[in-house]
């Protein structure tokens, strides 16, 4: 039952990615029981019976009380926020609890629900300023944790001692406090079912998924229907009521109002949520991780105390332990994405140099024709997005869709057709290796390969971190296109570490270098980072020396070449620099020359725009994307060049009636093959001069066996 809600959960990923995805949370849970196992074992050893069953057994019962109100902020910093009144609202619950026993001599089956609706009220102060009225969470529970503790200090002042005065004679009470089933202490069952419940409430059912979705991205979960302002302001609401059951159990316990009571509980509760695993950032979080901090933290104090280490000591070592733990969330977890890759813009100053001509009578090899205009269609309306096509050794071909399929078409005529493989991700580039392995780009997730017997394999999702950066940028945002070396290594591109795959117009808007070319190598299956600092990197193809690589700077409006052996090894030199469009990929021609296509041609006030990063940087804060400059991306054209960097031929369709904006295209068997990322066909287009029998992979590795 568990595997099959998990998959309804997960039903729009496939297979592998969704044993990806379990296998993460169980490493992520598995890291914090492992830290947990440790404290235990080095106490152990340094304490005498800090371990034994009697020690455990005073501890289960701290435990059970610190864990409902971490079991609360757990869910609090699920949503998306944080609570630091919980030391306040502890003092309080546990006031109100003795006050209406020991004050007012409320039988116990009465004080209980007014104590947890006490605490729900003031969870619903926070949740109402929070989830209704939208302010910060964390000044607002810092005012609250204020006010909160004013209230606390003017009522011991007044009711202090006749609390203290009076002890009810109440077999209930003490068993609430005291009690035990089977010697097990009764908070520890009670917290065992709220914890059972919590983790059915989040893994199973829907409210649960709502409260991670609204965690993971606010406006996702508003744009899908989800009750944003009353789930957050009801997760606020929950977390007092759990604070409460804390704060009964305390008072049945001690039975004491002190001035401390609660006092910097929430620094202790906060630390062990972060130390469980729980993101300061939203969406991340479990009631096992919530359970696991709880433990690590209860332990490193206790075992402080039997030290005899001062109060003040303990306290820093909680404070240093949150900062050391909130310093690798924000950095390496979730809450990068909210803090330092949250979408802003920040162009630069990109200068090109006067654009080409390109005029029919310019008699230079940009000049506009019609060559394209009637090249014959291919999958009309069965296929969408072809970013980039590819056929192999047996004249199929295959391409992209946005569906995440690869779709395989059939010769002779190319009108039948099957998916092929179903990824998850849109493929991009596309390369076959010596094996007949096809190794795709999927924006958003990484290097993939699909072997012959069709079966889905991640090669690569993650290059080594760049240190000098802020932000974490091992992640494979937007793998673009690839090739394949001799020995075996893939050399693609990653046009952006910064934006998404549908965020591109933002990086076109910021004309960074926030691009790289990432060499991933199947015989160590090792990733690294090759070059970076680039605009935008697109179409790769390796030379004709084996050497090195051709790529495409889109954003430069350049083609470079890139040498990883031979005596030029990590030198990069300018191939052909100011064309008149933006390249894309890049493929070999049969002649022994490079086919590339341009996504996009120039235009004067987009190069104009480019030089005014100020203008840029308005135009994205108050228009939106649609109305923002564009190059011209309605005009089709593909242009063969040399090593050399000469420009032997272009072909145009300049009204865009056929292919406009093409991405990629391969020659094989005297034919072009067409493809563009906003097209619903593949072109193909009839080459008078080529070599009929051109196949690229019998040229680069021999035929088949």
């Amino acid at each position: 039952m568990g595997e099959t809600l998990t998959r309804l959960r997960y039903r729009y990923w496939p297979d592998h990615m969704l044993g990806e995805i379990l296998s993460k949370r169980w490493t992520e849970t598995a890291i914090p029981v492992m830290v947990l196992i440790a404290v235990a074992f080095g106490l152990n050893q340094a304490i005498d019976g800090f371990l034994s069953p009697a020690s455990l057994t005073a501890a289960s019962r701290q435990a059970g009380e610190i864990g409902f109100i971490v079991l609360g902020m757990a869910l609090v910093m699920i949503v998306g926020g944080i609570d630091l009144s919980v030391g306040s609202t502890f003092a309080l619950t546990n006031f109100c609890a003795l006050f209406l026993i020991h004050v007012l001599k409320w039988p116990v089956a009465a004080a209980i629900p007014i104590t947890l609706l006490f605490g729900a009220l003031l969870g619903a102060v926070n949740g109402i300023l929070i989830g209704y009225l939208r302010l910060r969470a964390f000044i607002t529970t810092l005012i609250t944790l204020i006010v909160y503790r004013s209230i606390y200090d003017l009522l011991i002042l007044q009711y202090s001692n006749a609390i203290a005065g009076y002890m009810p004679d109440s077999e209930a009470w003490n068993f609430i406090g005291d009690g035990d089933i089977l010697g097990v202490p009764l908070i520890v069952l009670v917290y065992a079912a709220v914890a059972i419940f919590g983790h059915v409430f989040l893994t199973r059912l829907r409210a649960g998924w709502h409260i991670t979705a609204i965690g993971g991205s606010r406006r996702s979960a508003y744009n899908s229907g989800i009750a944003v302002r009353r789930t957050v302001a009801m997760c606020y609401v929950t977390c007092g009521v759990l604070t409460a059951v804390a704060g009964l159990f305390f008072a049945a316990r001690l039975a004491t109002a002190g001035s401390d009571i609660g006092l910097g509980l929430e620094v202790t509760v906060l630390t062990a949520a972060v130390l469980g695993g729980i993101s300061l950032g939203g969406g991340k979080g479990s009631v096992a991780k919530a359970l696991v901090g709880t433990l690590i933290v209860l332990f490193i104090t206790n075992g402080l105390v039997s030290l005899s280490a001062p109060g003040g000591i303990n306290r820093m070592v909680l404070a240093g332990i949150l900062i050391l733990a909130a310093v690798i969330d924000i950095r390496w977890l979730k809450n990068r994405h909210r803090i330092i890759s949250k979408v802003y813009v920040s162009p630069t100053y990109h200068a090109l140099p006067p654009c080409p001509s390109t005029a029919p009578d310019s008699g230079t090899p940009f000049a506009q024709n019609d060559k394209l205009r009637n090249v014959s269609a291919i999958g009309l309306g069965e296929i969408e997005a072809p970013e980039d096509v590819i056929l192999d050794r047996h004249d199929n071909l295959y391409a992209g869709s946005r569906h995440g399929d690869v779709v395989r078409f059939f010769p002779p005529n190319y009108e039948r057709w099957e998916v092929y493989a179903h990824i998850g991700g849109q493929p991009l580039g596309m390369a076959f290796d010596r094996q007949d392995n096809l190794y795709v780009c999927i924006g958003g997730m990484g290097l993939y390969r699909i072997t012959p017997d069709r079966k889905v394999e991640k090669a690569t999702d993650e290059t080594n971190r760049s240190w000098r950066s802020v932000n974490d940028d091992s992640r494979l945002r937007l793998a673009d296109d690839l090739d394949i070396a001799d020995d075996g290594r893939v050399f693609f591109s990653e046009a952006t570490v910064r934006y998404e795959m549908d965020e591109w117009p933002v990086e076109s808007v910021e004309a960074r270098g926030n691009g790289r070319i990432i060499c991933y190598d199947p015989n160590t299956n090792t990733t690294h980072t090759a070059v970076s600092g680039l605009k935008f990197p697109n179409g790769i193809c390796i030379a004709s020396d084996g050497q090195s690589i051709l790529f495409a700077e889109t954003f430069g409006c350049t083609v470079k070449r890139y040498w990883f052996d031979g005596p030029k090894k990590g030198q990069v030199e300018m191939v052909m620099d100011n064309l008149p469009g933006y390249p894309d990929n890049i493929n070999l021609a049969s002649d022994g020359n490079y086919w590339l296509a341009m996504v996009g041609m120039r235009c004067p006030a987009l190069d104009l725009a480019w030089r005014m990063p100020g203008f840029r940087r308005r135009m994205a804060k108050r228009l939106p994307v649609d109305e923002w400059l564009f190059a011209n991306i309605n005009t089709g054209c593909v242009i063969k060049f040399n090593e050399k960097g000469e420009v032997l031929e272009s072909m145009w369709d300049l009204g865009g009636q056929n292919h406009p904006m093409i991405t990629s295209m391969r020659e094989h068997r005297g034919h072009l093959y067409l493809g563009g990322i906003l097209n619903n066909r593949i072109g193909r287009y009839k080459l008078s001069d080529a070599d009929p029998n051109f196949v690229q992979y019998d040229k680069r590795w021999g035929k088949a066996s």
